[in-house]
């Protein structure tokens, strides 16, 4: 005799309570402790710029940046962010005015769907960050130096994130033009 599955009642884990600042906002949300941080942002907190893609962690459309660094919001859960730092592609425009990584996209034409944008953009945006700070990557070839922003490092750096269009030749140019002191 096959067992049978757990009713949906007994399935269901009890709310917690969670507290994310996301676009230097805090919001307090009841939410099953198993929710992704992708599914609150989406779910709860209907901001849908960030994208949900192979939801495995293997594409990269649900880029954001929690303290600074770059995660895939769909390999992670809510609860664990309280306290951090969220900014999504929502929160990356200042007073109107777009991020210079988000008017360099449109300035290269580093889209054409538009599906992986967000991702690509938050992630492009930890990028100049991380080599800023002079963190290495695996191509870099001399750890003790800061890199230069190669094709090379920018592809590297940026191979967390897919873009079925491929749209990358448009993508590195933004992200060079920024990197380099683009305008905005």
């Amino acid at each position: 005799m096959a067992a049978r599955p757990p009713s949906a009642e007994a399935a269901a884990e009890p709310a917690q309570k969670v507290a994310l600042t996301v676009n230097g906002r805090r919001h307090a949300l009841d939410i099953d402790p198993r929710v992704t941080l992708l599914d609150a942002l989406r779910e709860n907190l209907a901001l849908t710029g960030t994208k949900k893609g192979c939801d495995q962690g293997q594409c990269g459309a649900c880029t954001v940046i929690v303290n600074g660094q770059r995660i895939n919001s769909c390999l992670t859960l809510a609860v664990m962010h309280a306290g951090d730092e969220i900014t999504t592609i929502e929160g990356l425009a200042e007073d109107g005015d777009l991020h210079p990584m988000q008017a360099a996209f449109v300035r290269h034409d580093g889209l054409q769907c538009g599906y992986c944008t967000p991702g690509q953009i938050c992630s492009a945006v930890a990028l100049v960050a991380e080599h800023k700070a002079g963190w290495p990557s695996h191509v870099t070839a001399d750890v003790a130096s800061v890199p230069a922003l190669t094709d090379t490092e920018i592809a590297e750096r940026m191979s967390g994130n897919i873009c079925r269009c491929a749209a990358y030749a448009n993508i590195v140019a933004a992200i060079r033009d920024v990197a380099e002191g683009g305008r905005s």
